[in-house]
């Protein structure tokens, strides 16, 4: 390794480790002042294999649309026990319901997630909004211009998503509906 990929790498590790979101690889290459995003494709793949050699517990992984440390699964019961106690920020069951519709839908309507829920939703998008699991992403083109809803980054590291197309098809959801599986969506990190 030369020292270019030396103190590359040393930076991109640092810059992942002391994030509190998912950084962006566009973001990881204009700070390392990389020469383009392939370099920091490879310094994390690096980086993973380094981890991998040495019997680390944790990863790095795309998630969010960016990069973040992960530790990796085999770890969890030991993690859980650490934060044993702490309450980690749980959706209601509205919350995931309108979350559902606005992520397989998007961009949608308060009209038209009331329209599939059948209730009103005034506080549920409020909750979602200021969580930062959704955003407003315009307005639609029916009457008054009602506001449109979108997920956000924040949705796809909540749900350890890289991108929405991670999201199961419908088939999948029928199949776990079947099979009444029971998905915990606080394992996912």
């Amino acid at each position: 390794m030369t020292a270019h990929q030396d103190k590359m790498r040393r930076i991109v590790e640092a810059l992942i480790f002391t994030s509190d979101y998912p950084i962006p690889l566009k973001k990881l290459t204009e700070i390392a002042s990389a020469k383009n995003s392939k370099e920091i494709e490879q310094i994390i793949d690096l980086l993973n294999e380094e981890y991998k050699e040495n019997g680390r517990s944790f990863e790095i992984r795309k998630v969010g649309g960016g990069f973040r440390f992960y530790t990796l699964k085999e770890f969890r019961s030991y993690i859980q026990e650490l934060f044993k106690g702490r309450r980690k920020a749980k959706l209601t069951r509205p919350s995931l319901e309108t979350l559902a519709i606005i992520a397989y839908k998007q961009p949608v309507s308060k009209p038209e997630i009331e329209a599939i829920r059948g209730v009103n939703v005034d506080g549920v998008l409020h909750t979602l909004l200021e969580r930062k699991l959704v955003t407003i992403s315009g307005r639609g083109k029916g009457p008054g211009k009602p506001l449109l809803f979108s997920t956000t980054p924040g949705f796809l590291h909540y749900f350890g998503l890289n991108s929405l197309s991670e999201l199961p098809n419908l088939k999948e959801i029928e199949e776990l509906v079947d099979k009444e599986e029971v998905i915990n969506i606080n394992e996912t990190e």
